[in-house]
């Protein structure tokens, strides 16, 4: 089945190709088919080349199918070439599994806008550049799924373009990923000048061969690389265009932070672990920016109205684990959570986007409420999930991928980190504890007007299911030891040699601390948010703090009133001082040199019969001439 890898990006983008083509043309019940199909397809035949890949994989644990070559110049050298090892296979299955999904929910969500061919023209492009990315086997084609990612982000955020808010959001969420992606590209070209390849697989191996640990070089290669990451995964200090993502339609936001693009970031750092493994203060670097940033998005969420902007500072936290574990050298827990949160986190935004669609669109949780007996199958897929979220013990999955980073940020002797991460935890459970009270108990705020139809339901239903049972693919010792998925993607871990290794498993004492302190984080957030938000006390939306702590919460910690005050004003005082430079004048010049030339030809058109046949006589005459001329010369040339 590996000869069909190259079906599964193929089929997604084919299907973007004809929506965008005929999509106008095509009637809203065949552009479903397309849209989601493609990707239903691509689903279909990834879960066929995962299981042949599993049942039996190749002598080197990966399969490589060789394409046409892209280009070759200055022995720079890509192809279109494809590579299936086990992280790549788990994140083509994440990527194609849950991407379906949200695009089978979105053709009852979008069923009545009026671009409805392009959106999914979009998504399709969208999870076709994804698949290019994951299933790169160079840095070269990687880099062109991750710029394709980041185009379709700016096209989905700002689909809605009339209202010039959305437009504003989708700018700044291109021009803010442009940043990580400069570095990113700085960092390949540092790579190749030193290793002479971009080939992933080749650069694992030569790097450890050509740098000592600690080498600068290898330093500043992993820091360039972590640049990116930290664009595309809304680390800090580049995690603000996350937020204001939610512009877009809700399975757009589904997409971004479940499926694709945020998640581009880890998947990056794991790719190319064995360049960090030699850099230990860039390793050290993931962990600290980790930890600062899920603690300082779980307080950000907690003070937020709207529903959808608690789940995008959710993910910024959610993230902020994946780069703890990361940045412990816990790649696989990384992945491990990477996959729970793309289950639970797709299932609590088509969860809100149910909400919103049968609220009259509305957003915001103050005006929500009592909607559990209303909507019942949105209610308890909700609920699923977001336990699942606050990492409700033993029942759901993600209580088993945090309680794997909290253990091996332990292990790893990182106690600080996983302090961190532990009151990360308490914070998840306060905010969505707080989400689930106010947008489905107490008084109905709006009356909803409208039920799930099957397309909505039976995503959320999947998701949800998933929600509660991802996690049993990875056990504790104390609940069984199940290592299926780390020893699954153990291969595509131990680089050439291995730089560092992997702690070994605390004792079972010591694990069964460590999972009774997550457990009594996880249900101690939801008590205290049960406290400060229930029913009965509707009234108080926010924990009793000063207005100013509330309003810097709510402000996401006032990084874009910052970056507003200390760059963008700045830039643009600087640009409209400085409008009458050279380069100006040059661009002015070649404008008025045009229009000079356009005033005289047109002076030429003055309807006048006998002038025009003057000027065919007199053109024929020179061209003639010219020739003539021509002729003679070349004959003389001969002669001689």
């Amino acid at each position: 089945m590996s000869d069909l890898l190259w079906a599964i990006p193929f089929l997604p983008l084919l299907g973007f190709v004809v929506l965008a083509l005929a999509g106008r043309r095509l009637s809203r019940r065949a552009v479903a088919w397309i849209g989601a199909g493609s990707v239903g397809l691509a689903a279909v035949v990834a879960l066929a080349t995962a299981a042949s890949f599993i049942a039996s994989p190749p002598p080197s644990d990966a399969a490589v199918q060789a394409l046409p070559s892209w280009f070759e110049v200055a022995g720079l050298s890509a192809s279109f070439s494809l590579r299936l090892d086990p992280l790549a296979t788990v994140m083509m299955l994440v990527v194609t599994g849950v991407g379906f999904l949200i695009l089978l929910y979105s053709t009852e969500f979008m069923a009545d806008d009026a671009d409805f061919s392009r959106f999914f023209a979009y998504l399709d492009l969208f999870v076709g550049a994804m698949l290019v990315l994951v299933l790169a086997s160079d840095l070269v084609l990687l880099l062109l799924g991750w710029e394709g990612v980041g185009l379709c982000s700016y096209l989905l955020i700002g689909f809605w373009y009339r209202d010039p808010a959305n437009g504003r959001a989708a700018r700044k969420a291109f021009v803010v990923t442009r940043i990580g992606d400069a570095a990113l590209l700085v960092g390949m070209l540092l790579l190749f000048t030193h290793l002479g390849t971009l080939d992933i697989q080749e650069l694992m191996t030569r790097a450890p061969a050509a740098w000592p640990v600690g080498s600068g070089t290898a330093v500043i290669a992993a820091s360039l690389l972590l640049a990116g990451a930290l664009g595309k995964s809304a680390q800090l200090p580049l995690q603000t265009w996350l937020p204001d993502a939610m512009a877009g339609p809700t399975p757009v936001s589904a997409l971004i932070h479940a499926a694709t693009m945020v998640t581009a970031g880890v998947y990056l750092i794991a790719r190319t672990h064995t360049l960090f493994e030699l850099a230990p203060p860039v390793l050290a670097a993931v962990g600290i920016i980790g930890a600062l940033t899920l603690i300082l998005a779980g307080f950000a969420a907690i003070a937020q109205r709207d529903i959808k902007r608690v789940l995008a500072y959710s993910t910024i936290s959610q993230l902020g684990y994946m780069f703890v574990a990361l940045g412990v050298g816990a790649w696989s827990a990384a992945i491990f959570h990477l996959m729970t949160h793309a289950f639970f986190k797709a299932a609590l935004f088509l969860g809100a986007g149910a909400v919103i669609l049968a609220c009259q669109h509305e957003h915001d949780l103050y005006r929500l409420g009592g909607l559990r007996k209303r909507m019942p199958v949105t209610f308890w897929t909700f609920v699923a999930s977001a336990a699942a979220l606050a990492g409700v013990p033993l029942v759901t999955a993600g209580f088993y991928s945090k309680d794997l980073i909290l253990a091996d940020a332990w292990q790893h002797g990182a106690y600080w980190l996983w302090g961190a991460a532990w009151i990360g935890v308490v914070l998840t459970g306060i905010y969505t504890t707080r989400l689930v009270l106010l947008a489905f108990f107490g008084d109905v705020g709006i009356e909803p007007d409208r039920r799930p139809g099957a397309r909505i339901a039976v995503p959320l239903i999947v998701l949800g299911v998933l929600s509660v049972i991802g996690g049993l693919v990875e056990l504790p010792a104390s609940l069984g030891g199940l290592h299926a998925l780390s020893g699954f993607l153990a291969p595509s871990f131990a680089g050439p040699p291995p730089v560092a290794q992997a702690a070994a498993e605390p004792p079972v004492g010591t694990e069964l601390v460590l999972e009774g302190l997550a457990a009594l984080a996880s249900l101690g957030g939801i008590a205290l948010a049960w406290l400060w938000f229930s029913p009965s006390r509707h009234s108080q939306r926010t924990p009793r703090l000063p207005a100013r702590v509330r309003e810097l919460w709510a402000s996401g910690f006032g990084f874009d009133r910052v970056y507003e005050l200390a760059i963008t004003r700045p830039f643009t005082a600087l640009g409209i001082r400085n409008r009458n430079d050279v380069v100006d004048g040059l661009v002015r010049g070649v404008v008025a040199l045009v229009r000079f030339g356009h005033r005289e030809a047109s002076a030429t058109q003055t309807g006048r019969l006998r002038g025009y046949a003057a000027g065919v006589v007199v053109g024929a005459v020179v061209a003639v001439g010219l020739a003539a001329v021509v002729f003679v010369l070349v004959a003389n040339k001969g002669a001689v």
